[in-house]
């Protein structure tokens, strides 16, 4: 799961357009979410929203694993988690 969130982050901070590969991290991480550690679940969704790849399906499951989690996250995971749900207009 690291690798996921380490190669969705590289791609979303390189700024190289990326959209089937964003597609494939997207399909692939979302049975494997709850593997995810709260750092790589933070990264993940602020990769996407950064790429500004549409991902609801993705965002949806990242927050059905993440809220009963939050006392894991540190200040600045929930920081760019929240970031990244109202960058990528998620509710």
């Amino acid at each position: 799961p690291q690798n996921l969130a380490n190669t969705a982050w590289a791609f979303a901070t390189s700024g190289v357009a990326a959209p089937r590969l964003f597609d494939v991290i997207a399909v692939t991480s979302q049975p494997r979410l709850g593997e995810f550690n709260s750092q790589a679940l933070a990264n993940t969704a602020w990769a996407f929203a950064k790429a500004g790849v549409a991902a609801p399906r993705l965002f949806d499951a990242i927050a059905a694993v993440a809220q009963p989690r939050l006392g894991e996250f540190n200040s600045q995971g929930l920081a760019n988690t929240a970031w990244a749900f109202a960058t990528a207009g998620v509710d």
